[in-house]
């Protein structure tokens, strides 16, 4: 075999394929809505970023050996400075985009070197006339362009939950050695064939490599699917929960109701106990105003529905303690078809959500909720409105929490998403002039 076979991967070719795995992350991050640019913005850092890969490499080949992992981390750190110019993702993020992107450039680039140069030397098509300069160029059309949409269609069969992209640092050890271990052992051959897990056969460190770089690849694509399905079984527990606590705040607030109700039974009994006793002018007007409050809180809440009578009266002490007037306008008698835990996820967070918005409001006359449950044609409607000064980010249709820790916030929307669509019901959330608005739209079953 001539040794021509064994010419290195030029610098060229590496540096397209590092750009193109690039650019294959920023397709992925589109998924997810993180792009942070587009249109001629995006085309311009692209082809900048295409250029400046391009002439570091042709520049920094021909050094000695002892330079070669240097430039090759300064390699990998263009790729991290383009990645985070087109996606808006955290740095740690962006270093585990970087991590698959790097090894996944090292196997395009060493798949396509090879079949190149078995066409040209194996079986013979230089001898048959054939430019290498063409030749080398539809191979790297063709094999790139079959490694990088073969790794994006295998990434998009899925449904990737969007916190999937919240890294801690910690997390990204894992495939910083998967790809660091690939890397070097793919490598090992050109520095020294003289030691164990190498060769000096020119066939087979060319099987090394780029075996080596897909065993790395195969890796760091079945951990990135563990670990959305962990990401994802994490949301499904944590809806659980909630859907959970929702229904054991209910059962408290039911227990907690019933022994008002028999306190408030028991003081009706002793005004009439009173009223016998004496004649005072000014006892009988305290009694009369404890009826009046007595009639006042047995009309409260009293939608036709006792397990939305349960979690409205629960929620409504807790707005009085902390100074928010809620106001409902409520059809109890709708809601019989529904199931008693999907009543308390619906009201529950809805109310939650609400709530949570108006404690943060420094002025107690600007606490306002309004809750509303009404059919229309045939659909049952849930509305709810709080007061909102600010603006509220958007993603998928969903507000952007802004706590720190955003990656297990937002359950609450997520299971009344889930809870509405198990009766064929959709949520819609608005925001603006001042107001937060949520409505759950339900068909209405037939009797």
């Amino acid at each position: 075999m001539s040794g021509v076979y064994l010419s290195d991967i030029p610098r060229l070719v590496t540096a397209i394929a590092e750009w193109g795995a690039c650019l294959v992350a920023y397709l992925l991050c589109g998924r997810s809505r993180t792009q942070r640019l587009s249109g001629s913005r995006l085309w311009v850092t692209l082809g900048l970023g295409l250029v400046v890969q391009c002439l570091f490499l042709e520049l920094t080949d021909g050094l000695r050996i002892i330079f070669w992992l240097p430039c090759m981390i300064m390699a990998v750190g263009l790729m991290f400075a383009l990645i985070a110019a087109c996606c808006d993702l955290p740095l740690v993020s962006v270093g585990y985009c970087t991590v698959r992107a790097f090894l996944l450039a090292e196997l395009a680039a060493s798949l396509e070197w090879q079949l190149y140069s078995y066409a040209l030397y194996t079986l013979g098509w230089q001898e048959a006339g054939l430019k290498k300069d063409v030749l080398s160029a539809v191979m790297v059309a063709g094999v790139y362009a079959a490694v990088f949409f073969f790794m994006y269609w295998m990434e998009t069969r899925r449904p990737d939950p969007l916190t999937v992209m919240n890294f801690h640092l910690k997390e990204l050890w894992s495939p910083i050695l998967i790809a660091l271990a690939c890397f070097f052992l793919s490598n090992l051959s050109f520095i020294n064939s003289g030691i164990p897990f190498t060769s000096s056969i020119l066939t087979e460190i060319y099987n090394i490599r780029t075996l080596v770089d897909l065993a790395g690849v195969a890796m760091l694509y079945a951990y990135h699917v563990q670990r959305c399905e962990l990401h994802m079984q994490r949301e499904l527990d944590a809806i659980q929960n909630i859907l959970q606590n929702q229904y054991n705040q209910y059962r408290q607030s039911r227990e907690s109701i019933d022994v008002i109700n028999h306190k408030y039974h028991d003081l009706k009994h002793q005004i009439a106990v009173l009223r016998a006793e004496t004649d005072d002018a000014k006892r009988s007007a305290y009694l009369d105003g404890m009826e009046e409050e007595i009639r006042d809180y047995e009309a409260q809440n009293k939608t036709g529905n006792s397990v939305l009578d349960t979690v409205l009266t629960g929620k409504s002490m807790y707005c009085a303690r902390h100074g928010i007037e809620l106001t409902c306008v409520a059809d109890g008698a709708r809601l019989a078809f529904m199931d008693v835990m999907d009543i308390c996820t619906i009201f529950g967070n809805i109310l939650d959500n609400a709530i949570e918005c108006e404690l943060g409001i420094e002025d107690k006359k600007k606490r306002l909720i309004h809750l509303a449950v009404y059919a229309k044609k045939d659909f049952l409607v849930i509305r709810c409105e709080n007061y909102c000064p600010g603006r509220l980010e958007f993603q998928d249709g969903l507000p952007v929490t802004t706590k720190q820790d955003k990656a297990y916030h937002g359950y609450g929307i997520k299971s009344i998403r889930h809870t509405a669509g198990k009766y064929g019901g959709t949520v819609t959330i608005h925001d603006g002039r001042g107001w937060f608005e949520i409505n759950t739209v339900i068909p209405l079953r037939a009797e």
